[in-house]
């Protein structure tokens, strides 16, 4: 099974366009792992046709927040239909057994012992004044932290969060991730 882990940040806000609709932001940059070549990559806006022929290959996309942000914001920019390959979203997966939602940052900090390298609004602003590379950092290390806690919540079934100075256990059901579903998705691909 091909895995993507992703993300992907925006050029603007939602204040920007007026709306809370992910599908009216434009893209900066996405980064991936790819669980074929066990790399990680990312492509700016203006590279995107080279990013397709790898998600179009992948048998699931993982990401955190993904759903409702990522996939319709890169969504726009695809010539077929994101919505056609499965995906696990992470967050969705945590408001389903929590029923509400939590921060990549405080579970990664409370699952992971790990703490994330920015927040989107700074790489909204990193875009605009030109730092790529801290931006490419920044989305990078979302996608080595989801990666991160996608494996730790199949491997152990749960994840963690702290509330004041209890650490509390999310339960998460992973039974049915990695199960394969045949779709037919040929938009970009020269066949």
């Amino acid at each position: 099974m091909r895995k993507i882990v992703f993300d992907i940040e925006t050029s603007n806000t939602f204040f920007d366009v007026g709306k809370n609709d992910p599908a009216l932001l434009d893209m900066s940059i996405i980064c991936i792992w790819d669980s074929e070549t066990d790399a990680y990559s990312s492509y700016l806006v203006h590279e995107l046709p080279k990013l397709w022929p790898v998600i179009e290959r992948a048998d699931l996309l993982i990401g955190f927040n993904s759903d409702h942000f990522d996939i319709p914001v890169l969504n726009k920019y695809y010539p077929g239909d994101l919505l056609q390959i499965k995906s696990i979203d992470l967050l969705a997966e945590v408001r389903k057994s929590l029923g509400r939602r939590i921060g990549l940052g405080a579970l990664a900090k409370a699952t992971l012992k790990v703490g994330k390298s920015g927040n989107g609004l700074e790489a909204i602003s990193w875009w605009k004044t030109g730092q790529i590379e801290k931006l490419r950092k920044y989305c990078l290390d979302d996608v080595k932290i989801t990666k991160d806690l996608y494996e730790y919540m199949v491997k152990n079934k749960c994840c963690y969060y702290e509330d004041g100075s209890a650490l509390m256990k999310i339960s998460i059901d992973p039974s049915q991730w990695e199960t394969l579903i045949p779709r037919a998705l040929t938009q970009t691909l020269p066949f």
